[in-house]
């Protein structure tokens, strides 16, 4: 799936050049990291119905937003190649609340991140539901725990 830069997402837009080159200037390995992450949040948008999602760049990171969601970056730190990571709004609940749901099974940095390693198997079920409570966040943020209803 590829898809326009700055503009609403579908799955009939492609990639623009800016994230094609932040991607290009990645390790191949992280690359493909960052792709999988990129393809797992445009896929929850699209079975979500959040037709509004756009995809831009953010500190030279990608960055994904909505009008109801948090923004969510991903991106790896240059200074420790073996690590990418998916990157929420440090003033938000968000990883708080992911804390509480999934201590035992993600790394987290700070109030702001969930971490991964390179080789490291993602618990892709939980992540998907993070990235579900950030694209959706501002439907939630009253309430005390984002998955509650």
């Amino acid at each position: 799936m590829n898809f326009l830069f700055g503009k609403k997402m579908n799955k009939m837009t492609e990639m623009s050049l800016e994230v094609q080159d932040v991607l290009d200037s990645c390790p191949i390995k992280i690359k493909n990291k960052l792709l999988f992450l990129r393809e797992l949040i445009i896929d929850i948008s699209n079975k979500e119905n959040i037709k509004d999602l756009k995809e831009e760049l953010k500190w030279g990171e990608l960055s994904y937003l909505c009008k109801n969601g948090s923004t969510i970056r991903i991106a790896y730190n240059k200074n420790k190649k073996n690590e990418y990571g998916i990157y929420f709004n440090c003033k938000t609940k968000l990883v708080k609340t992911f804390r509480v749901l999934f201590f035992d099974i993600f790394t987290f940095e700070d109030n702001r991140a969930i971490k991964f390693q390179i080789d490291e198997k993602i618990a892709l079920k939980e992540l998907k539901y993070c990235i579900l409570l950030a694209l959706t966040y501002h439907k939630r943020k009253h309430l005390l725990m984002l998955d509650s209803e």
